[in-house]
């Protein structure tokens, strides 16, 4: 729920983009704060020394780049199509998987993976000379990056969760501020940009990590995909932003995929248990 609110805010905002990608950070690292104090995520030198090491320098910056590219898609593209080509980087993490560290991948992983690029193939195509391609290649952009940042601790399993996220807020706002106008920061686009910050880093995050240890990863995949749904659902809701028939079609041939994975990883896990 926390994380599909963010179209809404997208929609809500009436400043520039670079502008939105600045503030909104600054307000995550404000937020970040909170969780990484709960979760023990900046109480040692060791944690930081580790934030600055190549595996942390790596996610640092494919999370900076994440975080713009996901602004800057909602500010170019519809909030459906953000959705659902993002719902591929469970699959475009693997692939970096098997290719950075030789991890086999299971042919559910390649099945699903080559439908959802069929899927983001309709999207993508579809929106050439509509003016939206831009947008939707910043979201694939947004979607590899963060692909990345899920793999990139596997490469080095010490490396610390929260500091490194904030450094990247840190870094995104000295990037993208002096971009910025700092003219059209009214009280409205300030509390819309600190409850995007709040609810989409702080609040998401933690809801998150709590109730992942609780879960099988296959389940919390699941219950993830129903961002995908519930993020464009509120758009249209509030905002009568249609999906394009396009990106129906497309979504629908990858929430299918992902669905399809996620469903059949549950039943694998019961029958092993």
């Amino acid at each position: 729920m926390a994380w599909s609110a963010s179209g809404i805010y997208a929609r809500l905002l009436t400043t520039d983009a670079w502008t939105a990608i600045a503030w909104r950070s600054l307000f995550a690292a404000i937020f970040l704060i909170v969780p990484m104090v709960l979760f023990g995520g900046a109480g040692t030198r060791r944690q930081w020394k580790k934030t600055f090491a190549p595996a942390g320098l790596a996610l640092i910056a494919c999370q900076t780049i994440s975080q713009a590219a996901f602004i800057g898609a909602y500010y170019t593209t519809s909030v459906a199509n953000v959705a659902v080509i993002y719902a591929t980087a469970p699959f475009i993490a693997a692939t970096l998987g098997w290719l950075l560290l030789k991890e086999p991948i299971a042919w559910r992983v390649m099945v699903a993976g080559l439908v959802c690029l069929i899927g983001v193939g309709i999207i993508i195509s579809a929106s050439m000379g509509t003016g939206r391609i831009i947008g939707d290649l910043l979201a694939l952009l947004m979607t590899v990056t963060f692909a990345v940042v899920i793999v990139v601790p596997r490469l080095d399993p010490e490396l610390p969760a929260m500091p490194p996220i904030f450094v990247s807020a840190v870094l995104t706002v000295a990037i993208f501020a002096p971009f910025g106008s700092s003219g059209s920061l009214d009280g409205h686009n300030l509390l819309v940009l600190a409850a995007f910050g709040a609810t989409n880093f702080s609040i998401a995050l933690v809801l998150f990590i709590m109730g992942a240890r609780h879960l099988p990863p296959a389940e919390s995949a699941l219950i993830g995909t129903t961002e995908v749904v519930m993020t464009p659902v509120w758009v249209w809701l509030l905002f009568a932003e249609r999906p394009a028939v396009a990106t129906v079609i497309g979504g629908s041939v990858i929430l299918a995929a992902v669905l399809w994975y996620t469903i059949s990883e549950l039943r694998r896990g019961k029958e092993r248990g």
